[in-house]
């Protein structure tokens, strides 16, 4: 049943003259205007709006219930918005949501020493400020390419940062709180305000959400995605982190984000705090992190459980499209695989990108295919246009600079773990299990993980072993694991360090980018922004080895990582531990091997030197798992 609404002209002059018996003339009046909708071709969103006349507007949304500066008033977060200007003429468009505490130049915050003495107590030391990339409002791509499409985009700024009140926390629910109250202020469950205090609703939204960004940036997608709030449609986590102890922990070890040395949440915090008063408002939190955090043991504990979000993944509802760079050390690919694994037990809709860069966007190596498909996921998830993109390949990855595949899943179709056990005279070989005499080396914490896998021949400071020269490629796709059968004797560092490594000279990626020359236009520029690029790739260099993957355990947590146990000294033990997930290819010809070190000079802290560790060869192994090829 229509609810009544008014007679049409022309219909009631015909009335008029039925009832009369006269004729009259129907009146010329204007046809209302129709209302702004999107432009779908090829199944596919088309840039009809224009980004020069986009609405900017900023919002103060309330995070209900939270105080975290316990100033007595909820948080709020500062959401600035970008939206097609139809949308004040009718239009409703869902929105791509980027939060992240990076909005506001951050602060120098020094580092924590790392070098520590026989009882886990810093050494002094001097000490580098941490560095963290900066992002300004709107000076990304999804303004360009995606508000022509019928897409707003939403910065929002988290607790604790610049304009947002509250305080940072480094991954506790707080920080969840914001983004997600963002979420349900666009689908009316939260309260606006404009910066003079008058309510504002997000009346042009059709509340549905897609998040997306990078590392930080990325991470908070995860932990939204967790809470299983209605309205986030999809997340896009790049680069990201699912659980902040195997961020800053491993295995029940003090561990730094690659390149970041000493580095802990508390020092993370301090650098995003940068709301106003912030130090008046938060420094009392904040010391109450450095203090949780325990830089002494490492163990897991409840303060980092409220930061694990694998604990709530059953509550993802959104799809998500996970990005991570396979040579990332800062955010470790453990980060991805565990989240992945997880999504995948659970059957939410995903896809993957995996590339050979470091700590990066997708959209600086691959920028034409990453739109292709990024806007094809989103058309999907946000608009409800069949673009095809699910019926894709799942998995898209970069196994060489340059050489992507695409695959039914990942890991890779038909992975099987390999049993590889330590040999005789340095060497590894399958089973059966070879019997050869144990092996000691003594721990050093001044030369580097990469120093010691150039050392030539026996070391006093690792072990060395390689297979044979490999008879056909070799791929290794998942999470290899290593069990080493030790005793320690001496000394204090608990660190037993396993680098995966590839010995053969090949050309390798750098981590770096390299402009190619070529400018690459993929969206509608205004002043400040052409909404251009110049494409880049990846640079090489020809290296004689490549370790690809390490893992990392703290001894004395070899049952479990929230328990310290001590060791006997000179007693054997077994112990077993991960790598970081990889997908590598070993090629034909080249000898595949696995060092065995304590202290990790660029990750680990760094005891005093003297740690003796005697390792019974014939009983240690690593498991592979390979997709291709065979070993020796």
């Amino acid at each position: 049943m229509h609810p009544w609404r008014p007679l049409s002209v022309p219909l009631a002059a015909l009335l008029v003259a039925a009832l009369t018996g006269t004729a009259s003339a129907t009146p010329e009046t204007p046809a209302a205007p129709a209302t702004p909708a999107i432009k779908v071709e090829h199944n596919a969103t088309q840039p009809v709006f224009s980004r020069a006349d986009a609405i900017l507007q900023t919002v103060f949304v309330e995070v209900d219930g939270t105080d975290s500066d316990g100033d007595g008033a909820d948080d709020r977060v500062a959401v600035d918005i970008l939206r097609p200007k139809e949308t004040d003429q009718g239009l409703k468009v869902p929105v791509i949501m980027e939060a992240s505490p990076y909005y506001a130049p951050g602060n120098d915050v020094a580092n924590h020493p790392v070098d520590v003495d026989e009882n886990g107590v810093p050494l002094p030391a001097m000490t580098a400020a941490a560095g963290r990339l900066e992002a300004g409002p709107f000076d990304g791509y999804y303004d360009n390419y995606f508000v022509p499409r019928g897409y707003a985009v939403a910065l929002v700024e988290n607790l604790g940062s610049a304009r947002a009140t509250g305080c940072p926390t480094s991954g506790a629910p707080n920080e969840t709180a914001g983004p997600k109250a963002a979420i349900d202020w666009l689908n009316g469950r939260a309260r606006g305000f404009d910066a003079a205090g008058a309510p504002v609703e997000a009346t042009w939204s059709t509340g549905k959400v897609g998040m997306i960004g990078v590392s930080y940036n990325g991470t908070l997608p995860n932990a939204v995605a967790a809470t299983g709030v209605p309205g986030l449609e999809t997340i896009v986590p790049i680069a990201a982190i699912s659980s902040w102890y195997d961020y800053y922990r491993a295995n029940g070890g003090v561990l730094a984000p690659g390149g970041f040395q000493g580095e802990d949440l508390d020092v993370l915090a301090k650098y995003v705090l940068t709301r106003q008063n912030g130090q008046a408002a938060c420094g009392a939190l904040i010391d109450g992190i450095t203090a949780a955090q325990d830089r002494v043991t490492g163990d897991y504990s409840p303060f980092w459980d409220e930061r694990n979000y694998l604990n709530d993944v059953r509550k993802v509802k959104a799809s998500v499209f996970l990005v991570h760079g396979l040579n990332d050390w800062n955010v470790k690919t453990k980060q991805f695989a565990q989240w992945w694994y997880a999504l995948a037990k659970r059957h939410v809709p995903r896809k993957i990108w995996l590339h050979q860069g470091t700590h990066m966007s997708p959209f600086n190596l691959r920028t034409a295919e990453w739109l292709r498909q990024l806007h094809g996921w989103f058309d999907h998830w946000l608009h409800g246009i069949d673009s095809g993109i699910m019926r894709e390949p799942q998995a898209d990855v970069e196994i060489a600079p340059g050489q992507w595949g695409q695959h039914a899943s990942w890991p890779l179709p038909g992975s099987a773990a390999v049993p590889l056990h330590l040999g005789p005279s340095s060497s590894l070989g399958l089973l059966p299990r070879p019997r050869t005499a144990a092996e000691t080396f003594t721990d050093q914490k001044t030369r580097t993980a990469e120093q010691l896998v150039e050392a030539v021949g026996s070391d006093p400071n690792r072990l060395a072993y390689t297979t044979g020269v490999l008879p056909s490629d070799v791929r290794v796709s998942g999470t290899p694991t290593v069990s080493v059968r030790a005793a320690f004797d001496g000394g204090a560092s608990p660190y037993l360090t396993a680098l995966l490594v590839d010995y053969g000279s090949d050309v390798r990626p750098t981590g770096a980018l390299v402009s190619t020359g070529q400018n690459y236009c993929y969206g509608q520029g205004v002043p400040g922004d052409t909404g251009c690029t110049v494409l880049r790739t990846l640079g090489t260099a020809t290296t004689p080895y490549k370790i690809v993957t390490r893992g990392w355990l703290d001894v004395r947590n070899r049952h479990r990582p929230d328990r310290t146990e001590a060791l006997r000294p000179g007693k054997d033990y077994t112990f077993t531990w991960d790598f970081q997930p990889t997908d590598y290819l070993f090629k034909k010809g080249h000898r595949l091997g696995l060092v065995i070190i304590s202290t990790d000079h660029d990750y680990t802290l760094r005891y005093p030197a003297g740690t003796r560790i005697t390792v019974s060869p014939g009983k240690s192994s690593v498991r592979l798992p390979v997709v291709l090829g065979r070993l020796p």
